[in-house]
């Protein structure tokens, strides 16, 4: 009877013969609730600079609307004035524009979270984490710099779209402006989310019309918060820059040093576990001394 070599234990590559694939398949999307309450801690934050922003008063938040204005004068890119005017002379546009303003910053980006946390689980952690950094940083800068939008400042020329046309918008309502930070303006939230989605549905989509939206997606999204006079050029920059930046951190942490992250709750367990089982021991001996 011919004799057959034992298998090798299991994670072992056979002899003369490659090695199989053991790394780990695409990585599950983290649960429903936790990224609810991420939601919920950082929609706090949010709230918070308002209130502290009141208490503070609105004075510094025109300040800075005039460096800002004076600055990009000097770089000759004040370009808002002449895209307000030449809006307010297309209302069907104008109206357009007030609409996507209020809806598409949460509407899409929501859409897209869910999409990747759905349909792509193994791009999931990092590309959240890069959405949150952005966002953290920047409720950083709404505290720090508070800014009065271009709508707020009538003895330049602007015009709110949405108060001249009677159009819906974000803040049709004293109520509704009363929900959101008004003075937040720097950084543009609005462009650097709006690029965010961009980036992401241009990488994962696989349809090549859908990419092409994902593209125009920031684009038109800079156009309209530029005209309805609610940005700036530079907080539009500074909110891009940031996205662009979080992106790259976010990549390199979770590429990079992908063991390292993953270890990280382990490694806690671990240790409160042992802290668990040395406190009776430690309790024990002080009460024999």
């Amino acid at each position: 009877m011919a004799q057959t070599a034992p298998a090798p234990p299991r994670g072992q590559p056979r002899p003369g013969g490659r090695d199989r694939d053991t790394r780990p398949g695409p990585a599950a999307a983290p649960a429903v609730w936790r990224e609810l309450l991420l939601i919920a801690v950082f929609y706090t934050g949010y709230t918070l600079t308002r209130l502290v922003l009141v208490s503070d008063g609105t004075a510094p938040a025109f300040r800075h609307a005039e460096q800002i204005l004076r600055f990009e004068r000097f770089l000759g890119i004040d370009v808002e004035l002449g895209l307000n005017q030449t809006l307010l002379h297309l209302p069907w546009l104008a109206r357009t524009a007030n609409i996507f303003y209020a809806t598409a910053h949460f509407v899409i980006t929501l859409a897209v979270v869910v999409w990747v946390w759905r349909c792509r689980p193994a791009d999931y952690r990092w590309l959240r984490t890069s959405l949150i950094t952005a966002t953290a940083v920047a409720l950083l800068g709404f505290w720090l710099y508070p800014l009065a939008p271009p709508r707020f400042l009538h003895a330049e020329g602007f015009v709110d779209p949405v108060t001249a046309l009677h159009s819906l918008g974000l803040y049709a309502s004293d109520a509704s402006g009363t929900l959101t930070n008004q003075y937040a303006a720097m950084p543009s939230m609005h462009a650097g989310w709006a690029l965010w989605c961009g980036f992401v549905v241009a990488r994962l989509a696989s349809r090549r019309w859908v990419r092409v939206a994902a593209l125009l997606y920031p684009a038109t999204t800079l156009f309209v918060i530029l005209s309805t006079a609610n940005h700036y050029v530079l907080d539009a920059v500074v909110g891009m820059g940031l996205i662009g930046a979080s992106l790259g951190l976010a990549w390199l942490a979770y590429h990079r040093c992908p063991a390292r992250l993953s270890g990280l709750p382990g490694k806690a367990l671990t240790r409160l576990r042992q802290h668990q089982s040395t406190a009776p021991a430690t309790s024990r001996s002080s009460s024999a001394a």
